[in-house]
């Protein structure tokens, strides 16, 4: 994902308070954490027999059920035309808002500079800069509204060299979501451009729901963002956050498709979600989720009661548990079958670990920095036996923080013989997490890789405001 993991991880309070208030490269990169592509997803079994797993889900279907029972009473007009009234200006310019925010964010991510669709996926090819604001430019036009369409669909093309096409899937959804809009919103036919918002809403459904699932099979992932905002957690345990949080963003991403009452105020807590990430994580969160947004606040104005696609079974309360269940089979069984057919069972073989640095350094200069080393296959030393890999984490470490500790200033020497001493904790982290086979020991691992890295960007910090190279 994925490109919105961040502050999706702050979505299980919100749906809580709504509730109850109403290849060049084989690897992609999150901007906290590298994770091999290739690996296994944790088996979703572990997932069903997670009781809080459970427990957000009957919490948000408590939400979804009490939502449409006020929508088929006489109340539920009652708020819907409230909600119209408070939307109607945007509603009235819609097109005019959408249109531009997707042409603001193709220039703001122009003048970021190195990226395909999102900071989070970085290229050197300068080309692809300008493509972005050629982008813009064309939907400013509206008969080469279809142009820029096909333009948003080559970036995504094009991406799939440097990065896997499983984990650029959620892109894709969001992409053709967007592209359709562009399309039909340019047509000169009332039938076709009455779909146009539908286009946007399944567009950011899907790549939520999709994106959802890492929570699940890839838990480990988000350690080190929890260890580092620990305030994400609301001081909930790690193991019981970052489930009930997968659920709430898929809950959420399948409420967007359902009923009018239901997917104005599944966007509104998404809205919510994701502003209050903008602050903690800088203005680079609010570019990367710029599309996001605004669909979102599009589905919040959208005054259309009609209901398309099965408008009897999401009429129907009844219809509630059977489509979420439904859909919740849909996409495990496309994630992990998917996922089964391109790696194997047991993963790819030789699933590569991206370094954060390798692809460029971080937009982000909150983010944390990934080591520079240079790892093989697993991203540790290459051996055979962990004696061997124990052995040459500790030869690769011991030159330069000597070399670093020989520096005249106290201060220098302190932080300069540190980085590589870091990095070798880290290396010999990764060198268990490759070879042992305790779970404990795996944790543990984990969180001396987040907290060392941290540790390694404020010490990169220091260096670069005293303009001196890191080793």
């Amino acid at each position: 994902m994925t490109f919105f993991v961040r502050d999706r991880l702050m979505a299980v309070p919100a749906a809580a308070t709504v509730a109850l208030a109403a290849t060049p490269a084989e690897a992609h990169v999150k901007w906290f954490a590298p994770y091999i592509v290739g690996a296994a997803p944790q088996p979703i079994g572990l997932t069903l027999a997670n009781p809080w797993f459970w427990a957000g889900i009957v919490l948000v279907s408590v939400f979804f059920f009490a939502t449409r029972i006020l929508e088929k009473s006489s109340l539920g007009e009652v708020v819907l035309g409230r909600l119209d009234r408070i939307t109607d200006p945007l509603w009235q310019r819609i097109d005019t808002f959408v249109r531009a925010v997707i042409a603001a964010f193709f220039i703001a991510i122009f003048a970021v500079g190195g990226v395909y669709l999102t900071p989070d996926l970085q290229t050197p090819a300068e080309w692809v800069s300008w493509t972005q604001l050629l982008i813009a430019v064309l939907i400013f036009i509206r008969p080469l509204q279809p142009l820029a369409a096909a333009g948003i669909i080559g970036l995504w093309l094009v991406a799939l060299r440097d990065y896997d096409i499983f984990h650029l899937l959620d892109y894709l959804a969001l992409g053709i979501g967007v592209a359709g809009y562009l399309v039909l919103e340019a047509s000169s036919k009332p039938t076709w451009r009455a779909y146009r918002f539908d286009w946007l809403r399944w567009g950011v459904a899907i790549a939520l729901m999709w994106s959802s699932l890492e929570k699940f099979a890839y838990p480990e992932w988000f350690t080190p963002l929890v260890v580092e905002r620990p305030f994400l957690t609301f001081g909930m345990p790690e193991s019981v956050f970052i489930p009930m949080a997968g659920v709430a963003e898929f809950t959420m991403g399948f409420g967007l498709f359902w009923t009018p009452l239901i997917r104005r105020l599944s966007a509104a807590a998404l809205f919510i979600i994701f502003t209050s990430a903008v602050y903690p994580f800088g203005r680079v969160e609010l570019i990367g989720h710029a599309l996001i947004m605004m669909i979102i606040v599009a589905i919040v104005a959208e005054h259309s009661r009609e209901v398309r696609f099965m408008p009897a079974l999401k009429r129907s309360l009844g219809g509630i548990p059977v489509g979420l269940a439904g859909t919740l089979i849909l996409f495990v069984a496309g994630y992990w079958g998917l996922h089964l057919a391109l790696y194997g069972a047991g993963g790819a073989p030789d699933a590569q670990i991206a370094m954060a640095d390798k692809s460029t350094h971080s937009p982000n200069p909150e983010a944390p920095h990934i080591s520079e080393h240079q790892h093989d296959e697993a991203g540790v030393p290459m051996a055979n036996t962990a004696d061997e890999a124990y052995r040459q984490t500790m030869e690769r470490m011991h030159g330069p923080m000597m070399d670093g500790m020989a520096n005249p200033d106290p201060d220098m020497a302190f932080v300069l013989g540190m980085i590589p001493h870091h990095q070798g904790a880290i290396d010999m982290a990764k060198v268990v997490l490759r070879f042992g086979k305790d779970m404990e020991n795996h944790e543990l691992a984990k969180k001396i890789i987040a907290a060392q890295e941290h540790e390694i960007a404020e010490m990169r910090t220091w260096l670069a405001k005293r303009n001196l190279v890191a080793p």
